[in-house]
């Protein structure tokens, strides 16, 4: 395992300048998916952003344009657009030197003009991929395809097989290619000094707003964004919830930091669709000396994880010995422990639940199954998790973690700042 000693910006380019995607990328994504629909006897795959959190159509054109885009069987991708503004802003970035994947560039919406791109194409009585049939994200088990898409694209070609390919696209984009890393790399990179504006920004008496607002602020003026939830952001001296911040989704006021506190934030860094995650927290200190127990659990579970991940390994594997430290400290875990950073498997555990029997807490954690998805995905050189573990003790927290790149013979943490916590004053 290799893991970085100091903060740095990985992935820059020789003249200090943000990494860029090639059209040797593009190929190699399109080649590769086309391989696969040669395997399965598709004619073509469809794929839309649908307004998802992974804005998945963004994978075959570099870009986010809320469009679909038809890749067929052999040739170049078609984008469909419902509106010339989209492609207009695309242009943009031909005219400032950027290469635009996609030339064949058409204006309509909808399943029957998609059913009619087809037609084009000679696939009205083929096998096509849909993409969003299945799970998408979690939040999209059961896919996000429009149910008003797909019932306009089948009256227009009634005698094509559509045949469900998201999981077929998800897991190809699992595994990344060194353009890709170097994206990640960059995100991850930025996501570090996210978390530097953090530790200057949290201070009894400052608004939780100031300190979301410090932190937005470091990722934007590097060139990233952020993807849905954006930013988590809680504070309080035993603050078992986790999300966006109160105050941004309803009407209230944002909480003022106290001495005692414990603020957590899951940033989500992204930079040319790659995210990089860090799970983030800060004491204002002196605070509870449960906090430091659950720190040593947490950074102990992190440890565990870093070393069991390596190709060949299972998923699963690595949830275990993760979730090991924290069943023999007697915690519990409320959010995932390990994830893929783009949809796949997600890992929680189960252990030492008992402990909140009989409380508000428990009664919602009584109703949801905490286990494993996607167990039995085996691990392969250039896939990227994120590595979330985070230890409870009654109602209080601590979750810590960043990136990890799967390497050829271990893994490559991406961050350090957001793996312990780190005390204020």
């Amino acid at each position: 395992m290799n893991e970085p000693t100091a903060p740095f910006h990985g992935g820059l380019q020789p003249d200090g300048s943000p990494p860029v995607l090639s059209l040797a990328e593009r190929d190699r994504r399109w080649s590769g998916l086309q391989a696969l629909m040669r395997a399965r006897a598709l004619g073509a795959i469809v794929v839309g952003s649908f307004q998802g959190r992974e804005r998945l159509e963004s994978y075959l054109i570099d870009d986010f344009l809320d469009c679909v885009v038809v890749l067929p069987q052999a040739g170049e991708a078609i984008l469909i657009s419902f509106s010339g503004s989209r492609i207009s802003r695309m242009y943009e970035s031909q005219d400032r030197g950027c290469d635009v994947w996609v030339n064949d560039v058409r204006v309509g919406a909808g399943g029957k003009y998609v059913g009619e791109v087809l037609d084009g194409l000679g696939l009205a009585t083929a096998h096509i991929g849909i993409v969003g049939y299945g799970p998408t994200a979690p939040g999209e088990m059961e896919g996000l395809l429009p149910a008003g898409f797909e019932r306009s694209l089948r009256q227009r070609l009634p005698r094509a097989v559509l045949e469900d390919f998201t999981q077929d696209l998800t897991d190809f984009i699992l595994v990344k290619s060194d353009e890709e890393l170097a994206l990640l790399r960059y995100a991850a990179g930025v996501s570090e000094q996210a978390c530097r504006a953090m530790i200057a920004a949290c201070k009894p008496g400052v608004s939780e707003a100031e300190v979301y607002a410090s932190i937005m602020y470091e990722i934007h003026r590097r060139g990233c964004d952020t993807r849905y939830p954006f930013l988590s952001l809680q504070s309080g001296p035993s603050n078992i919830a986790w999300g966006a911040p109160r105050w941004s989704l309803r009407a209230e006021p944002p909480r003022i930091l106290q001495t005692g506190d414990l603020v957590q934030a899951e940033i989500h860094t992204m930079y040319g669709a790659q995210e990089s995650q860090v799970q983030m927290s800060v004491a204002l200190a002196p605070v509870d000396d449960t906090i430091r127990t659950c720190e040593e659990v947490a950074r102990l579970s992190y440890a565990r994880g870093l070393e069991a991940v390596r190709p060949g390994v299972t998923f699963a594997d690595v949830v275990h010995a993760m979730a090991a430290p924290i069943r023999d400290a007697g915690c519990w875990s409320k959010t995932p422990l390990l994830h893929t950073l783009t949809f796949g498997a997600t890992g929680f555990t189960n252990v030492n639940r008992d402990q909140i029997a009989g409380t508000r807490e428990g009664s919602i954690e009584g109703k949801i199954a905490a286990g494993i998805r996607r167990g039995d995905l085996v691990l392969e050189k250039g896939m990227s998790l994120q590595l979330e573990p985070n230890a409870c003790i009654g109602m209080r927290r601590v979750n810590i973690g960043g990136s990890v790149v799967v390497t050829e013979d271990g893994c490559e943490a991406l961050n350090v700042i957001p793996t312990r916590v780190h005390y204020v004053g």
